[in-house]
């Protein structure tokens, strides 16, 4: 049986396990955050410049090659010379894509401590470049002509400035009464303009209430201004020789 002592002293002992189980628990719970930080501090990420010159296989430099850090999420562009630079870190690997060229990629070891590394890239032609194929919409030689030669309708458009341009002709080979010359054509061109800048932002001139321009319109319809000519240059008038007669007196 037991005694009265033996109770008590196992009422110590299971108190004493139980405080000391709670004083381990409360001490790993105040260790743990301690540890996971420690184990989240790493040392300063190491960075790495990448360059280098890009050439096909003949070595002619290439330009526009797309370099990309896969690590980083970082891009750059080839300059025409074929020279690039980007910056990368130990362990990444890095793209480079063209158009017309197979894709290439590098890997930078893990183990790698400079700062700066020397690649040159060589990609290779994706693509097989063909001779020039002429394509033509007939079939052989004889439809070509029998298309060349057929009769097409004139485009209206055409044929106003054909008839345009045909009635300035004449109007610049019928020189009656007038005569043209660069020096007039010139002084016209001159008036024009400046004639344009003078009323510009006026309200146009009316001419039904100037003296001038109606005086100027009188002489030009005493000289016959509304006279219907005509372009073809007036004939020369015929001499008439009168002929002779015979004087009755004289015998």
């Amino acid at each position: 049986m037991f005694t009265l002592q033996t109770l008590i002293l196992r009422l110590i002992l299971t108190e004493r396990r139980f405080l000391l189980k709670r004083f381990f628990y409360i001490t790993f719970l105040l260790l743990l955050p301690f540890s996971n930080l420690k184990s989240q501090i790493t040392g300063p990420e190491k960075f790495v410049q990448l360059s280098g010159i890009i050439t096909d296989m003949e070595y002619r430099p290439v330009q526009g090659v797309a370099v990309i850090s896969r690590k980083l999420h970082r891009g750059t562009v080839s300059e025409r010379s074929g020279i690039y630079s980007i910056t990368s870190t130990p362990g990444d690997t890095v793209f480079f894509r063209a158009l017309g060229y197979k894709r290439y990629h590098t890997i930078i070891p893990e183990s790698y401590e400079s700062k700066h590394c020397m690649a040159d890239i060589m990609l290779e032609v994706d693509t097989i470049s063909i001779e020039e194929v002429p394509i033509l919409p007939w079939k052989n030689y004889s439809d070509f002509i029998k298309d060349l030669t057929k009769e097409r309708p004139v485009d209206p458009i055409i044929e106003n400035m054909n008839e345009n341009l045909a009635s300035i002709y004449v109007a610049v080979n019928n020189d009656i009464g007038v005569r043209i010359s660069p020096e007039a054509g010139y002084r016209y061109a001159m008036d024009q303009n400046f004639t344009a800048m003078r009323t510009r932002n006026m309200y146009p001139v009316n001419n039904l209430l100037n003296p001038f321009a109606w005086a100027k319109f009188v002489t030009g319809i005493k000289k016959g201004l509304l006279k219907n000519h005509s372009f073809k240059r007036p004939e020369p008038a015929k001499v008439i020789k009168k002929k002779k007669t015979k004087n009755p007196d004289k015998k």
